[in-house]
């Protein structure tokens, strides 16, 4: 038997982690024999730790509670992934797993990945090889550590590939496509038949903006956070703001929160499930976010994405004219909303893969298992 652990900690991670459990399912249903057999050990670190985004979230990723939650909850980067580091080894001494799993570029990440590598257990990235080549940003510095310390970097494009090229990190690296379109491939079927967000919020098909702002480089500065709210205030739409927990604090701080009450256009809702997120997304005009995933998102269903950042991990998205990157200035926001996009875009849904990144990770990871006995 192979013992994998998987260490997440955040939103992102869970969406990421629920594909690769399930290839794991279907991988022990068609095991010859008990020693092809994969156990998961799932370490939840409690990054987020309120139930909305933790207990309610693996109900709709269908994924089970699980087996140690660390419970550290919110702090400074520095407290935050010392105290993750130091549980989660406690959890690895006592497990001893063949190998650690690790998701995209959360403190979580970071975290799981020194305490493996420090007891010489092999670690996987998923997610492995993304670059924004912006060191302001923290996720930038835990996806490039993790990326040095992995053993199996599984990466979700081509160009993931060459940015570990240009690192020297070519050993391990497989492109496997993204376990997040595996998500959203299963995700849009359940939210389609499961979610009234549309109704509840009397919204039509098309006729609105979705947006979401919850990146430091923009709460965190006033100037930034100031200029798009002003923005979002004067496209003439309807913008749904699902409002993050950290971006209502910081509007308070700033003396900005008198903006979203000035503006009859702006409906500010609490934040939402991921199912009830991608029907928003899905029918939505336009979306404004300085999310990553979402601006993926965006191009697998089809809708315009404008990057509320001047940077992005998913360039294709731009190259392929689903995505505009205008930062956080006022005017090019408004005119990347009312305009047309620059490009005449066209779906090809193949820049990530095929909706089997899932299944290629643990094929891999199973031929591992069988070359170590």
């Amino acid at each position: 038997k192979m013992k994998i652990a998987h260490i997440i900690g955040a939103r992102p991670n869970f969406i990421k982690v629920a594909p690769i459990m399930e290839a794991m399912r279907r991988h022990n249903s068609e095991a010859g024999s008990k020693d092809d057999v994969m156990m998961a050990v799932l370490v939840h670190t409690g990054q987020h730790y309120d139930y909305e985004m933790s207990k309610l979230f693996f109900d709709v990723l269908e994924l089970e509670s699980p087996d140690y939650n660390l419970g550290v909850g919110s702090g400074p980067h520095g407290w935050q992934t010392g105290e993750m580091l130091k549980r989660t080894e406690e959890v690895l001494v006592k497990e001893e797993p063949d190998i650690v799993i690790v998701y995209g570029d959360t403190n979580s990440t970071l975290a799981g990945t020194l305490a493996a590598v420090k007891l010489h257990i092999p670690v996987a990235h998923v997610e492995a090889g993304l670059r924004s080549f912006n060191n302001i940003m923290p996720e930038e510095i835990n996806r490039m550590i993790t990326d040095r310390l992995s053993t199996y970097l599984f990466c979700p494009s081509p160009t993931a590939v060459e940015n570990l090229a240009r690192e020297g990190i070519t050993e391990g690296v497989h492109n496997v496509g993204d376990v997040m379109y595996d998500a959203l491939l299963h995700s849009i079927r359940v939210a389609e038949a499961k979610s009234n967000i549309l109704d509840r919020l009397g919204l039509k098909p098309r006729s609105y903006l979705l947006a979401t702002v919850h990146r430091a480089e923009n709460t965190d500065e006033p100037d930034n956070l100031g200029s798009i709210l002003k923005a979002l205030g004067q496209t003439g739409r309807t913008v749904i703001l699902p409002l993050h927990p950290r971006t209502r604090r910081r509007l308070e701080e700033f003396g900005l929160i008198d903006l979203l009450k000035g503006s009859s256009d702006v409906m500010v809702i609490d934040p939402v499930s991921y199912l009830d997120m991608l029907l928003l997304e899905k029918n939505a005009d336009k979306i404004l976010t300085d999310s990553g995933g979402m601006q993926k998102e965006a191009y697998w269903l089809g809708v315009p994405c404008i990057t509320l950042r001047t940077e992005t991990e998913w360039p294709e998205t731009v190259e392929a004219g689903w995505n505009v990157l205008v930062g956080a200035e006022e005017d090019r926001i408004l005119e990347a909303v009312k305009g047309p996009f620059t490009t005449k875009y066209s779906q090809k849904s193949d820049l990530y893969g095929d909706g089997d990144a899932s299944g290629r990770i643990i094929d891999i990871i199973s031929h591992r298992g069988k070359d170590m006995r």
